[in-house]
């Protein structure tokens, strides 16, 4: 395996790139309302789980971008629109294909899928876009 000199800051700033997406996608000014009735996830609820869930994510994030990174290494991204391309074809190789399976497996509705997968498009989008650009 080739080895990849690791830009941890970038990898940071990456992960916290996810978190601001998924903090605006989930806004009262965008999609949380739908989310919500498609979730069954209440205002109450959220507010519980919050600080374990950010935690968790901001976890789940740096792994997100540390793995990015190396597709984007792997890949001979080194600027803003090949990085991007590295991120969305990421997105439609392992995330949109796990999703729209649980889909059909889980008879989950699609608009919540659909949600779903549009913060992770935007996210891995501009996360490959930075990683590919911040060596």
């Amino acid at each position: 395996m080739q080895q990849i000199p690791i830009n941890w800051l970038a990898v940071i700033v990456a992960a916290i790139i996810r978190l601001a997406v998924g903090t605006v996608w989930y806004s009262p000014a965008l999609f949380v309302k739908p989310w919500q009735a498609l979730t069954g996830v209440t205002p109450e609820s959220m507010k519980a789980g919050l600080g374990r869930a950010v935690a968790v994510d901001a976890v789940l994030s740096l792994i997100m971008a540390f793995i990015l990174l190396h597709a984007v290494t792997y890949a001979g991204a080194t600027d803003i629109v090949s990085g991007a391309a590295v991120g969305a074809l990421n997105w439609l190789g392992f995330v949109a294909t796990t999703f729209l399976g649980l889909w059909l497996y889980e008879n989950r509705p699609l608009k919540l899928i659909s949600i779903n997968l549009g913060a992770l498009l935007v996210s891995l989008v501009l996360m490959g876009a930075l990683l590919a650009v911040w060596r």
